[in-house]
């Protein structure tokens, strides 16, 4: 198995941000990328579809002969995560708002976490908003229509840059000192977020952290691939591979975008 590649699934293009990190930490590993833009944004969608779309990009990823597969959506990973680790008898990567680093470093006690709908509402967020962050105040934010934005490759732009103003407005006036990005798709607004916000208020994202956990299940678990080669990449996407192939444009690795009916 060590020589298989790594699966990813998204609700469109911002998880290529997670892959990025994934490859750069080990860019030997050969992986398989889903961006299932036709169906974004999940976090607008119910439990019972968010789980059902979850099923489907991971039966796609096993059929491909995935070794281990990182859910590279907020959204799925709080609602459908525990229910594939259950089912499934392969390693999943899950990600949720960063919001232990977010409290553990806020010197004010308030914090801001922009994520979707499905991310906010669900019993993860909540469990990990108990558990780690006793004694902040954490200023929520539902990032509705910026999925789209980010899907339709319309990142900065004045939309996008008035609609992050309406979101950080209360944010900022409540003296949050660390925003927690909440959602894969944000990572690409950061430029415009840096526009916005003061130098005082650090940005908070999961990738680096998402690639680190990635390599030490893969240790844990004998999966490595030691040796030294140059790694394949495919990414499909169910809507516009143009798109998705955008977001990959500085990227020097060998990366293959196509379109896949799924």
């Amino acid at each position: 198995m060590n020589d298989k590649p790594i699966g990813i699934f998204d609700s469109g293009v911002g998880g290529t941000s997670i892959w990025k990190e994934i490859h750069k930490l080990m860019p030997n590993e050969d992986t398989i990328y889903l961006a299932d833009s036709k169906n974004a944004p999940y976090g607008e969608k119910t439990k019972a579809e968010i789980l059902d779309l979850s099923i489907k990009n991971t039966e796609l990823l096993l059929g491909k002969g995935c070794k281990l597969i990182v859910v590279a959506c907020n959204t799925a990973t709080t609602n459908a995560i525990a229910y594939l680790r259950k089912n499934y008898d392969l390693p999943f990567i899950g990600i949720e708002p960063a919001i232990k680093p977010a409290a553990l470093q806020s010197s004010s006690k308030n914090i801001g976490v922009l994520a979707t709908k499905g991310t906010l509402a669900s019993d993860l967020f909540y469990v990990t908003s108990k558990n780690h962050a006793s004694g902040i105040s954490i200023i929520v934010k539902e990032g509705t229509g910026l999925v789209p934005l980010v899907e339709s490759g319309k990142v900065d732009t004045k939309e996008t840059e008035e609609l992050l103003r309406k979101y950080l407005n209360p944010m900022l006036q409540k003296n949050i000192d660390h925003l927690v990005l909440g959602c894969t798709h944000y990572p690409y607004l950061i430029p415009v977020l840096k526009k916005i916000l003061p130098d005082s208020v650090k940005i908070i994202d999961s990738g680096q952290a998402v690639a680190k956990q990635t390599l030490h299940i893969l240790v844990q678990n004998n999966l490595r691939f030691q040796e030294d080669r140059v790694s394949n990449h495919s990414f499909y996407s169910n809507l516009d591979p143009a798109v998705l192939a955008g977001f990959l444009m500085e990227e020097k690795a060998s990366c293959a975008t196509s379109y896949l009916d799924f």
